[in-house]
């Protein structure tokens, strides 16, 4: 790995599952290396899975099976900006239809516990229109929606 800066994401022994999951269901994300363990360590043994290097959507990650000791929380989200429905849909679907579960807002979590926001960039353009007014009725409309539903937001901005 020769980047400066790598986000890393601790698993408990499923790194390479979640990796692949990432790499097949996102664009432009691939699992380029993964790395056993040269001698045993608390939550493995020599030969196990400890890294796997990946990268989801360009971004370049680390998957550490570090053991139970640490889990995933909302503190942390990938933030995929969606171009449509479809493409929302089949994103938040891929994350939810594969043991993972909903929230609000366009947030969901997969079942590794990490966070993700699927959003549609009309609602971040909608939330940070000029026209405030406007603004106010995307947010409010986004804020009882789990999935977002793009029709429901451009409605809302035209009142």
């Amino acid at each position: 790995m020769t980047r400066k800066n790598t986000i890393c994401l601790w698993y408990d022994g499923t790194a390479l599952e979640a990796a692949t999951f990432y790499a097949e269901t996102f664009p432009d994300s691939v699992v380029s290396a993964v790395h056993r363990a040269p001698g045993d360590y608390p939550s493995g043994k020599q030969g196990d899975v400890l890294t796997v290097e990946f990268s989801v959507m360009g971004i370049p990650c680390l998957g550490l099976n570090g053991g139970p000791v640490f889990k995933h929380s909302e503190a942390f989200s990938f933030q995929v900006a969606t171009d449509n429905q479809a493409e929302t849909d089949r994103l938040w679907n891929a994350i939810v239809g594969n043991g993972g579960e909903e929230s609000a807002c366009g947030w969901c979590k997969d079942k590794w516990g990490l966070s993700w926001q699927i959003t549609p960039r009309v609602l971040t353009t909608a939330i940070s229109s000029p026209d405030r007014a406007a603004a106010k009725r995307a947010f409010e409309a986004m804020m009882g929606m789990r999935k977002i539903d793009i029709a429901t937001i451009e409605a809302a901005l035209k009142g």
